[in-house]
């Protein structure tokens, strides 16, 4: 047994949920970076929220919007693997749909066997995340595994990614 595999708190599954936002994309910098670092495989997984049904005229189908949303999302997730594979980093992707954006994080950590958790913040203050609170926050209470928290910038003001790698994932 190597070295790597006998300490419990090297992780060797690493999830990483991703909006595609600015935040999302300095967490996948740096969940690329441990991943290359430990040698362990990088699990990405995308969240599209379940939208209830509706019966007026104007609106999408919930089919249509749930195709776009689907094809958009692994479209970027296969740009980030892409950019992933041409590090050396070991990566798979998922799109998952549900009504519970942290729920479906949780049931992908569980099916996955996933030990250590990345994710950021969207640097949003004010009422939204006091009466709904915010995804990351819900995830730290709940995930019982190593989890790295970034913090991001206020949504206002623009991400610069110093390495200058990211602007290649998506």
């Amino acid at each position: 047994m190597s070295e790597l595999q006998s300490f419990p708190s090297i992780p060797t599954k690493i999830l990483l949920p991703i909006d595609f936002s600015p935040s999302s994309q300095a967490a996948l910098e740096m969940a690329a970076d441990l991943a290359e670092h430990f040698h362990a495989e990088l699990y990405l997984v995308n969240v599209i929220p379940f939208l209830p049904t509706t019966t007026l005229p104007d609106v999408n189908p919930e089919a249509e919007y749930l195709q776009e949303a689907r094809m958009f999302a692994e479209r970027h997730l296969a740009k980030c693997q892409a950019a992933l594979l041409a590090r050396g980093v070991k990566s798979v992707s998922s799109v998952e749909v549900g009504n519970g954006v942290v729920e479906n994080i949780m049931e992908v950590l569980e099916r996955e066997h996933i030990d250590m958790v990345v994710i950021s913040t969207h640097g949003i203050s004010g009422w939204h995340p006091l009466v709904f609170g915010s995804i990351a926050e819900k995830v730290v209470r709940l995930v019982q595994c190593p989890l790295l928290l970034l913090h991001s910038a206020k949504p206002e003001s623009d991400l610069k990614i110093p390495s200058g790698r990211a602007s290649e994932w998506w």
